[in-house]
């Protein structure tokens, strides 16, 4: 009985070794490979200790007073949902611009859609980001009409050539691809941050530090006070982004997304390749990425939420929760603008 007793105890040590030497060795190479977390590559992006400059002055912040009664502001697993009234700019910029961070910003000028760059950059130098390092990413098929706008110290632009598809839905499968290649050969040495941004939109009103975060996402303005039943998830079986009944948390809207590189980077890199799968099966997802996104972001929760007011349409009217418009879809003839 000792013998067998002795046996059992060192049986159970070489198993309890083998294990974490094979925990160890895991963690040590998937962080020495490309597009995964480590803390190293976080350590520059996020304070880990809050700091603001000595005397700034600011409203204090009463616990048993809630700025917003109104709307939700915190998610389920705790995430924050970006509202006018729960965040003050002064303290959140003097938190995020010590860090100096690059923030690359992607957005898609091809074929007719080229006509509203100017206005977006322009606009975007106004509102967005502004005293940040930012990088504007312009993909378009045609590069020689990239407009000239006065940029702000620190920001630059870059124009890439991507090819002019047949279909606006080609463009729209291909996006993730392309954002995902360009950061594997160049925003990834370059940048701390990237948001993905659609380019027929305008910027209204301050977008700053407030949107900063792991992973990024916006609520659709059409769809944020349904219930998940009525989401326009991709609900064929057949394809990778489907989501079934009563699974999802809300509906994220495609042109607005974004969060430090390693983050996006895993979420464009996965839908990439379920966007190949359901190729390669001769299906196409409902709204194409924005399916197979809010598909990966009901499982990768994001670590911030922006609320309408950073994705508004302007088709919708007024309501009452909007208290401030940011950034806006323009109001245009998707006839017209689209060559199919």
């Amino acid at each position: 009985m000792g013998v067998s007793r002795h046996f059992l105890g060192v049986l159970v040590g070489i198993l309890v070794g083998v294990v974490l030497s094979y925990c160890y060795f895991k963690i040590f190479f998937e962080s020495q490979s490309p597009g995964r977390y480590t803390p190293e590559r976080h350590c520059d992006a996020i304070p880990k200790i809050i700091t603001s400059p000595e005397g700034l002055v600011y409203k204090q912040t009463r616990v048993l007073e809630p700025q917003r009664r109104d709307v939700l502001t915190v998610t389920p697993w705790l995430a924050p949902i970006v509202w006018e009234g729960t965040f003050d700019p002064l303290i959140i910029d003097s938190i995020y611009k010590p860090l100096n961070v690059t923030i690359a910003t992607t957005v898609f000028a091809v074929g007719k859609y080229i006509r509203f760059l100017k206005g977006f950059l322009e606009s975007a130098e106004k509102h967005y980001l502004v005293g940040f390092r930012v990088h504007y990413y312009v993909f378009t098929d045609q590069p020689g009409e990239v407009p000239r706008v006065s940029l702000g110290p620190g920001r630059n632009l870059t124009a890439i050539r991507v090819p002019k598809f047949d279909r606006w839905q080609e463009i729209s499968l291909r996006r993730m691809e392309i954002i995902r290649k360009t950061i594997e050969e160049q925003i990834r040495r370059e940048a701390r941050y990237i948001y993905c941004l659609d380019v027929d939109m305008f910027f209204h009103e301050r977008v700053g530090a407030e949107v900063l975060g792991e992973l990024v996402a916006a609520l659709h303005p059409w769809f944020y006070y349904f219930d998940r039943d009525q989401f326009t998830y991709e609900r064929r079986l057949a394809s990778a982004a489907y989501v079934p009944q009563g699974q999802g948390d809300f509906y994220y809207q495609a042109a607005v997304f974004g969060g430090l590189v390693d983050d996006v980077y895993r979420l464009v890199k996965t839908c990439e390749e379920n966007l190949v799968v359901d190729k390669r099966n001769d299906i196409e997802a409902a709204w194409q990425e924005e399916s197979h996104l809010n598909k990966y972001l009901i499982r990768h929760k994001p670590t911030k939420l922006l609320s309408p007011e950073y994705i508004w349409d302007d088709k919708r009217q007024h309501v009452n929760e909007i208290k401030v418009i940011r950034f806006s879809t323009l109001y245009k003839n998707l006839a017209e603008v689209r060559d199919n």
